[in-house]
């Protein structure tokens, strides 16, 4: 008898073990063809993983929703320490100053009265990568804002880009799995160029104008200064009389946009991986403060109907020819963290703090975020206190009853820890505030409980076409080419070809490149969800290259020298730069310096092995006969040259820097000049500041 219990214990343990693994006692269907059925984590078969719980087509998400509840908390808690996403961040204390008051439009404090300062902390971060991945991946860019308000803190959790790869926040744990290291092998890392991402991205439709803004040079900037910022999506401003108005946020650079080109992006990762963290320090400590102007999409329920497109679709933007960005204020950033842990680790932002004045709409990868980003912060920081870091505390007065809890630093003094309480003023704590407190916008909302999405939505493609077709000529090669090299990396091709199965619908020519690019047939087009419209208006605000720098503020030239460089043309380079707002730096043989004409030794601030042009925006090499000779022999003289030619940079030279020209194998154009005399200084700068003389990529194709 004895054996015959051991025996019915260890086949209990071994059926047991089987339902663990999912390998035996399933009672619900498979998927079909043997595929195992997908499930929660309790078992319960998921009948749709494509969309969460709504109130109706376009109403809002439902708490009750366990199956995206158990997904995102699951999601939110897979990584310690360090953020899941936006792990490489970079951030600077600042300053809001309004430009007018908006009092008709939003009872927010933060516009109520022209010209006052609200302070202000910014993050910026890369995506995909971990904390020790480059800067210049080829990658969306976060741009987080934190507003210390009179009535609480207000965070602007935005990206460099105004749409995003999904539209429900259900999909955002498929979508980080795809693009982060495939698991297997634990590569590449902050790279797409790997076949989970662009399998995901071909099986989601969605997505594709996401995709047409990631191979943009949107996702190589030049710098964070240089860097649009967006809402991505669309909130509500409320004011005094309830009234709501639809409002899109974005931050204009004051310098204007730029971007590196890819190889040029390849090279600084090697030269300078905190290129973007040196750029933003550098700027701030030498006074030469960034600045950003925020912007207002203001539109009414009218234009939400008339759209072609639902206002709450996160992968579509507003045009700014359909409706002007109305700037408000600035955002200056004047001030380096003191302790990057401290401030730039610690500091949390969550779509939900958002003040009275501002409210949500049913845009369902916001819903999404504002129903996960606490339980983010809770794993990463370790507590609920959270907000008892200084930089995440308001610096407005803040009362509340609680208490306790690891890393408490304050608790509510006094009796009463609880309300409503009849304990009086000095010991009952804080008591509500209707008349100024934060009431939501009183929005009907009704419908059957299914998981749906609105109708405008099942449209992926038109977008991304009227994106395509605003950019420049060298725009378009560069979104081409990158496609191709993105998918070159992919093994399997079929995957490649369902990607620019996709691309026919955006725009043949572009599919036909990239498809030549690769050496496959062009295949047959996606069939589209929703008809594409393929007449939308070209919209010029989406090209970097028509909104770039008017002048060479805020950028860098680079000045190749040796001994016996001319000591007055320096001089005139270095009077025409700083007089535009910008920077020089020397690059010499020694990092110890080098003996000018005039006798006097200058210190670099790099040797020509650790400086490539690639550091700069613009090179001039102000050399001596003898200089030339020796420099045309050293292969990173000539890299010097010749990547900032490759790279379409205006070059200037004088006659003796000839013989390292050569090596290099530069043949001047209309992009280089001679510098005969310190008068020739002038011109070569201000010609600068058209940012690149693009006539020559083509020529030298190199992207």
């Amino acid at each position: 008898m004895a054996g015959s219990n051991s025996d019915t214990f260890q086949s209990a343990r071994m059926a047991d073990a089987e339902i663990r693994r999912g390998t035996g006692g399933e009672t619900h269907q498979t998927a079909g063809h043997g595929v195992p059925s997908l499930t929660t984590q309790q078992g319960v078969p998921v009948a749709d993983d494509q969309n969460s719980l709504k109130s109706g087509p376009r109403g809002p998400t439902l708490l009750e929703d366990f199956h995206f509840r158990e997904k995102i908390f699951h999601f939110d808690h897979e990584r310690i320490p360090e953020r899941v996403v936006h792990a490489r961040g970079f951030g600077a204390h600042g300053f809001f100053e309004s430009y007018e008051s908006l009092a008709h439009i939003t009872k927010a404090d933060i516009f109520q009265r022209a010209g006052e300062q609200t302070p202000a902390f910014v993050r910026f971060s890369t995506v995909a990568g971990n904390k020790g991945s480059s800067d210049l991946a080829r990658d969306v860019r976060g741009f987080a804002v934190k507003l210390y308000t009179k009535q609480g803190n207000w965070d602007i959790v935005g990206n460099n880009i105004p749409v995003f790869f999904i539209q429900d926040a259900i999909k955002f744990p498929d979508l980080v799995h795809a693009v982060k290291q495939e698991p297997d092998r634990g590569f590449p890392q902050a790279q797409t160029a790997h076949d989970n991402f662009w399998d995901f991205i071909s099986l989601m439709p969605e997505s594709i104008n996401m995709a047409l803004w990631i191979m943009s040079d949107r996702t190589i900037p030049r710098s964070f200064r240089f860097m649009e910022g967006f809402g991505v999506h669309t909130f509500r401003l409320i004011n005094a009389e309830g009234k709501s108005t639809f409002v899109k946020f974005h931050w204009k650079p004051k310098l204007g946009m730029q971007s590196v080109v890819w190889n040029e992006a390849v090279k600084l990762n090697g030269a300078d991986p905190d290129y973007h963290r040196r750029d933003l320090w550098d700027a701030i400590q030498s006074g030469d403060f960034p600045e950003w102007e925020l912007g207002l999409q203001l539109f009414d329920d009218k234009f939400a109907d008339e759209f072609e497109f639902d206002i709450l679709d996160a992968t579509k933007i507003i045009p700014e020819e359909r409706v002007p960005v109305r700037r408000v204020g600035r955002l200056v950033l004047n001030r380096t963290v003191d302790n990057f842990f401290a401030e730039t680790e610690q500091v949390a932002f969550h779509t939900a703090n958002i003040v009275p004045g501002i409210d949500f709409t049913n845009d369902p990868l916001l819903q999404g975020r504002n129903f996960s980003y606490l339980d983010t912060q809770l794993k990463r920081l370790g507590s609920p206190n959270f907000t008892h870091l200084p930089v995440n505390a308001p610096k407005c007065p803040f009362h509340h009853f609680q208490q306790d809890g690891h890393m408490a630093l304050y608790n509510p003094k006094g009796r009463a820890n609880y309300e409503p309480n009849s304990w009086g003023n000095n010991s009952g704590g804080p008591r509500e505030v209707p008349d100024v407190g934060f009431r939501s916008f009183a929005a009907e909302d009704s419908g059957v409980k299914r998981r749906v999405r609105a109708e405008l939505f099942a449209d992926h493609y038109s977008q991304a076409r009227q994106f395509y077709l605003s950019q420049t000529e060298i725009e378009q090669t560069h979104i081409k080419n990158a496609f191709v090299f993105e998918l070159s990396k992919v093994e399997t091709p079929a995957i490649r070809a369902r990607v620019v199965s996709h691309l026919v619908n955006v725009d043949n020519v572009l599919a036909q490149g990239v498809a030549n690019g690769l050496g496959i047939e062009l295949p047959p087009a996606t069939e589209p969800a929703r008809k594409v419209i393929n007449d939308l208006p070209s919209s010029p605000a989406l090209s970097i290259v028509k909104n770039g720098p008017s002048s060479f503020k805020g950028r860098k030239l680079g000045i190749l020298v040796s001994d016996g460089a001319d000591a007055s043309l320096l001089s005139a380079l270095e009077h025409a730069v700083i007089g535009q707002g910008g920077m020089i730096e020397l690059v010499a043989p020694t990092v110890g310096g080098f003996k000018a004409s005039d006798g006097q030794v200058r210190p670099a601030k790099q040797k020509v092995n650790g400086g490539p042009s690639v550091l700069y925006d613009a090179v001039a090499l102000v050399l001596s006969d003898r200089g030339a000779q020796l420099l045309s022999q050293e292969a990173t003289a000539r890299d010097f040259v010749a990547d900032a030619f490759a790279h379409a940079k205006f070059i200037a030279a004088t006659a003796a820097a000839k013989p390292l020209l050569d090596k290099a194998g530069v043949t001047f154009d209309a992009g280089c000049r001679v510098l005969q005399s310190p008068a020739d200084a002038q011109g070569f700068v201000k010609q600068c500041g058209e940012l690149r003389y693009w006539a020559r990529e083509p020529k030298v194709q190199v992207v």
